[in-house]
């Protein structure tokens, strides 16, 4: 008798056991960002992140949007910050993601730098550029080159990481790349800024930076999604609202430095950079809301096209509204 009660209890605690096993593997994630000084990055790098959602986080870093994709596609990453051409590409092959928050819109924290001696669009051609493969970059790269009227055969672009590309500056292999922090901060030390991605985007070709999740972690994790949005907007707020918080001496910009690299004034410089889009502005239509024919909807559709137009992809899809979801921006606004 004794020896069967012991052996119920001992099931049990097994039984109690594993289920918490089961619920901690539950609460695991896998989180992509990218190099560069962003707001949220702060709360990467003191744990914040981490603790106020009562989740492991486990946080890696990629070159680019594109290695991003490549990592949710086989499963290592559930959630990634990536550009919108990107984010384009990966829907246009059917990648189950939904987008869920503006990580940032169009401004001068990617830009065209070339060398010294182009001084304008005549002087592009015959010259060579880089930027990260399927980047926002390499979108806006090749869409200044078509405003401009020139073809692939009037310059030779190629596509390779922010690292190799400053490695290729400096050793004068290109003429000038479209590049984001730090990479642009080099090259503009030896070079001048032909066009930001603010003045493409007016030019045509919009882009945008955005938080995607893969669509089964997105409808297992409701609760964590809102939350962790929630929490990434706060950082963004608290950079609009109090800038000097975000200045060369402050806490944070040591905070991006220490993860990112670089010094604090030289992150709190490129964070001026950011632009910010507000959470109530993201459920509109002109952002997440508005189904095919919201904003951001409408800007993967657009940039699908051209890509197809360019050979980095083979198919455009009749709708994109099914990769972007503003619920989750919206439950944080309706707690607040």
């Amino acid at each position: 008798m004794r020896k069967k009660l012991f052996l119920s209890i001992l099931g049990l605690l097994v039984t109690g056991i594993l289920s918490d096993a089961a619920a901690a593997d539950a609460r695991k994630v896998v989180v992509a960002y990218q190099t560069g000084a962003s707001p949220y990055v702060v709360g990467i790098a003191n744990g914040d992140l981490a603790r106020q959602t009562g989740w492991d986080i486990e946080f890696r870093r990629f070159n680019s949007g594109a290695e991003i994709f490549a990592a949710i596609a086989s499963g290592d990453v559930q959630i990634g910050d990536v550009g919108s051409s990107p984010y384009a590409a990966a829907a246009s092959r059917e990648l189950k993601v939904k987008g869920v928050y503006i990580t940032g819109g169009s401004g001068e924290g990617e830009a065209f730098v070339v060398r010294p001696d182009i001084k304008g669009p005549a002087d592009l051609k015959g010259k060579k550029f880089a930027a990260a493969p399927v980047s926002t970059d390499h979108y806006q790269l090749l869409a200044v080159l078509k405003q401009e009227g020139l073809t692939e055969k009037d310059t030779q672009v190629i596509a390779i990481p922010q690292p190799e590309i400053v490695a290729a500056w400096k050793r004068g292999d290109i003429d000038g790349a479209f590049v984001w922090d730090p990479a642009l901060s080099e090259l503009k030390k030896g070079g001048h800024v032909f066009l930001t991605s603010g003045e493409v985007a007016k030019r045509g070709a919009p882009v945008f930076g955005a938080l995607v999740v893969t669509d089964e972690f997105a409808r297992d994790n409701k609760e964590f999604v809102s939350k962790y949005v929630g929490l990434i907007d706060q950082y963004y707020t608290s950079y609009v609202n109090d800038p000097k918080s975000w200045g060369p001496e402050s806490e944070n910009a040591k905070l991006i430095a220490k993860l990112q690299g670089g010094t604090p004034a030289e992150n709190a410089e490129r964070l001026k950079a950011t632009v910010a889009v507000p959470l109530r502005e993201q459920v509109t239509d002109a952002w997440l809301g508005g189904g095919e024919a919201g904003g951001v909807a409408k800007t993967l559709k657009d940039t699908a096209a051209f890509l197809k137009e360019q050979r980095k992809i083979t198919a455009v899809k009749e709708s994109y509204a099914g990769f972007v979801d503003p619920q989750y921006a919206a439950a944080v606004l309706a707690s607040e």
